[in-house]
């Protein structure tokens, strides 16, 4: 009987432990990618933008951000499309969520701003 009991809380503390969200979200990034690389048309890059927007605007994960590198992503992306001053907001944005980038960013940012 004891062993039972201890089995069921056991149990009970692992089911309880289990969540609903993963680390990240990443809401169809993956094929959106795939599908802008292999053909960049305008189509597939405002499809990848709006998937940028919706990871970034509602990130639904464990940790309520998006994951590491989806604000320099986005940001290189905006370049390609001469939106610099946003494309700037992002980058350094990535930096403030993930400092560990700061060293890769700053180099960009300092050839980007005036």
């Amino acid at each position: 009987m004891k062993r039972a009991v201890w089995i069921g809380s056991i149990l009970l503390l692992c089911v309880s432990c289990v969540s609903s969200k993963e680390f990240y979200d990443w809401k169809g990034y993956n094929d959106a990618v795939y599908k802008y690389v292999k053909a960049p048309t305008e189509q597939n890059r405002q499809k990848l933008i709006g998937i940028y927007r919706e990871i970034i605007e509602n990130p639904y994960s464990i940790r309520e951000v998006p994951p590491p590198g989806m604000y320099a992503d986005y940001g290189f992306l905006l370049l390609e499309t001469g939106e610099t001053e946003r494309a700037l907001e992002l980058l350094k944005k990535e930096t403030e969520i993930y400092p560990e980038s700061t060293p890769f960013i700053e180099r960009i940012v300092k050839r980007l701003e005036p």
